[in-house]
């Protein structure tokens, strides 16, 4: 369980997590584009001819009761993320191998927006039960829908 505390910062870990991710996105069939550098507000692009479609990767370790908190927000110096920048969030539960693909409307659309989300791998899916279990290894939503 301990596996993931080797690493000396965040930035490390999100690193390691970013490169999961990509791996993951890859053996899904999906074209992965990184942006050089740190200052796109998105850490991978998957592309679909002449779609993008923006990722951030996030993750936690964590645990509080029977799930895990993620926080949802940029770093300190920041701006948070809006609709412009991004189309999901790829949240990475690290102890339970647990990667949660969820579109950043949702995290992002409202009043207030949400800077962090529990999430429960764990726990078998109850329907409604858990807000955001629908989106655990959700890999076809990455794929974008047709214009309306």
């Amino acid at each position: 369980m301990d596996e993931f505390k080797f690493f000396k910062t965040f930035k490390e870990r999100g690193e390691w997590v970013e490169a999961l991710f990509i791996a993951a996105a890859i053996r899904y069939g999906y074209k992965v584009l990184k942006p050089w550098g740190d200052s796109s507000p998105f850490d991978v692009a998957l592309c679909f001819g002449n779609r993008i479609v923006r990722v951030q990767v996030k993750s936690t370790s964590n645990r509080y009761g029977t799930g895990y908190l993620c926080q949802f927000k940029p770093n300190y110096f920041s701006q948070p993320y809006s609709l412009d920048q991004l189309e999901f969030f790829a949240a990475y539960v690290i102890p339970q191998n647990t990667w949660y693909l969820i579109p950043a409307p949702v995290v992002l659309r409202g009043e207030v927006t949400k800077k962090a989300l529990m999430l429960f791998p764990m726990e078998p899916e109850k329907r409604g039960r858990y807000l955001y279990e629908s989106y655990r290894e959700a890999w076809p939503l990455l794929r974008p829908r047709g214009k309306k």
